[in-house]
């Protein structure tokens, strides 16, 4: 059995930590600074990861090598299962143009630019974070925006800060159940805490995009709408992330904010010319005018009520007993350690939930899509296969950086980080956020941070005497912050709506409402670490 030491280097906690922190080092240096892209900056940090497990922490080749396997392959299955699958949803509305039904639909909801941004950028961005991720919310929300006329900037901006409140709980829960596994904390204690972080956050949201869009004209009229539109965003998500299912909690919320813009009479009434005039300086798409047949709308709706049904039915006792009946453990080949202390790890032994996965359900969803879309089978595969092709450069960044992780955590590289982080005492409730801030903000993506940073931040809440979950919790919070102003997303926006080249002005304008944001989430989360807000947590 391999038994990691926290003092290899010198018998220094220092130099260790040092030692121990340059695979998280080089990632972020070369995608930061050296603007290496994703892929070879996790390859590069992975394989820094395995030199030092070997060289300074004893760690034996075949274990590191085997438990780099562990990590890469809990990439692959479930969490790219989810976002492959989730993605093949999407391009099916996109080649039978329900898609385009779906944006027409929304465009006839309200003539009012602001609550078309709520209802765009808000509420459907958080409902395609929630079954895709990756980018793809910011990509699809701007490009609708401008084909309602809005400036290309101002559209950029708009769903950049948009994806903010449903990240955590993105591609069907994903950096939440990537947080427990690397963490080895429960799924629904972690799920429980993000949710009871990320909703006291998620109101000030719509209020900000109408302030962006509209100034402070757009608050004065607009702010009845946005704030029901918060709050019910709010409550839903607390309530499924709590009492349902995390793969839920942004369907919910998303499908739950929508209903209250619809029912707050305000978000009906029709904008003032002044008001268009204002907001909507580009051409509006004539398509946008077009009146669909019912059942098309109807069809279009279909996916994604779809993919609710599944999981809501996957959650009943029975069936969720069935589900997991299916799940195979087996002991993990050439891996046999243990933490600081001696204690065998639970990656020792490995848990394969071929049917209780968010991925699994959405492929059955994904299946009745293909039939209520009418998409031949052949044409269905080969939009499979598709999706592959274009998230390769994903499953590569995913896949090595998960395995990074699992090195460092299973060599002792982690534990030594935390230990030399727990001196911050109690301001590590304040500063576990901007961890989690600075891992998205680099990485784009907030399953990657609280791969690199969930085993940190537990080791340090407990050397630090703070509860292992609230920390773990506060990383994921705090990094949804990050994802408007990575490079990666930015890239993204840009690309969407023509404005190749310009990241740099979009960065300029996002960056002080993420700062913003973040210090709030940092109040937040030291309070919740005092008696001041600390009956929130279960």
């Amino acid at each position: 059995m391999f038994v990691p030491q926290l003092e290899p280097v010198a018998g220094s906690l220092a130099l260790s930590a040092l030692v121990a922190a340059l695979p998280l080092a080089t990632v972020l240096t070369l995608l930061g600074a050296a603007r290496v892209r994703a892929p070879r900056a996790g390859l590069a940090g992975l394989a820094v990861a395995g030199l030092v497990a070997w060289g300074a922490y004893d760690m034996p080749v075949g274990q590191t090598l085997s438990g780099a396997a562990q990590g890469a392959l809990f990439g692959l299955f479930p969490i790219l299962w989810i976002v492959v699958n989730a993605l093949w949803v999407y391009r099916m509305t996109v080649r039978t143009h329900h898609f385009d039904v779906l944006r027409r639909s929304f465009g006839r909801l309200s003539d009012d630019p602001r609550v078309q941004a709520l209802v765009i950028a808000f509420c459907f961005g958080a409902l395609l974070e929630a079954l895709a991720g990756f980018g793809a919310p910011v990509a699809i929300c701007s490009v609708m925006l401008v084909a309602l006329g809005f400036d290309p900037v101002r559209a950029a901006v708009v769903a950049l800060v948009a994806n903010t409140a449903p990240v955590a709980f993105g591609a069907m829960g994903t950096p939440v159940v990537t947080l427990a596994q690397v963490t080895e904390l429960p799924l629904d204690t972690v799920a429980a805490v993000v949710g009871r972080q990320t909703p006291l956050l998620a109101p000030l949201v719509p209020l900000l995009l109408v302030a962006l869009v509209d100034g402070r004209r757009g608050l004065r009229e607009t702010w009845r709408p946005a704030l029901a539109c918060g709050l019910a965003f709010a409550v839903a998500q607390f309530a499924a992330a709590n009492y349902l299912s995390a793969q839920l909690a942004d369907i919910a919320a998303a499908l739950a904010g929508a209903a209250a813009l619809a029912a707050t009479p305000s978000a009906r009434r029709p904008a003032t010319e002044q008001v268009r005039a204002a907001v909507l300086t580009g051409a509006h798409d004539a398509d946008v005018d077009r009146v669909d047949p019912r059942p098309e709308v109807l069809r279009a709706y279909a996916p994604y009520a779809l993919i609710v049904a599944v999981f809501s039915i996957a959650q009943l006792g029975p069936v969720k007993e069935l589900l997991e009946g299916a799940t195979q453990r087996f002991d993990w080949p050439f891996l046999d350690a243990a933490n600081a202390e001696g204690q065998r790890l639970g990656a020792n032994v490995f848990a394969l939930p071929l049917l209780a996965t968010g991925g699994t359900l959405v492929l059955l969803a994904g299946l009745g899509t293909a039939r209520v879309l009418r998409v031949p089978p052949r044409a269905a595969l080969g939009e499979w296969l598709a999706t592959v092709r274009e998230l390769r450069a994903a499953i590569v960044t995913v896949t090595s950086v998960l395995a990074l992780a699992y090195v460092m955590n299973l060599s002792g590289q982690a534990a030594t980080i935390g230990h030399f982080v727990a001196a911050a005492g109690g301001g590590l409730a304040f500063l576990s956020p901007v961890l989690g801030w600075f891992g998205v903000a680099v990485t784009g993506s907030d399953t990657s941070a609280n791969a690199l940073f969930g085993g940190l931040q537990v080791t340090a809440a407990r050397e630090s005497g703070l509860p292992p979950e609230l920390l773990a919790a506060a990383g994921s919070s705090g990094g949804v912050l990050g994802k408007m102003v990575s490079p990666q997303n930015l890239t993204i926006a840009c690309a969407a709506v023509g404005l190749t080249g310009r990241e740099g002005d979009l960065l300029r304008k996002v960056l002080p409402w993420s700062l913003g944001l973040l210090l709030v989430m940092c109040l937040i989360v030291l309070a919740q670490s005092t008696p001041v807000l600390g009956w929130t947590l279960p």
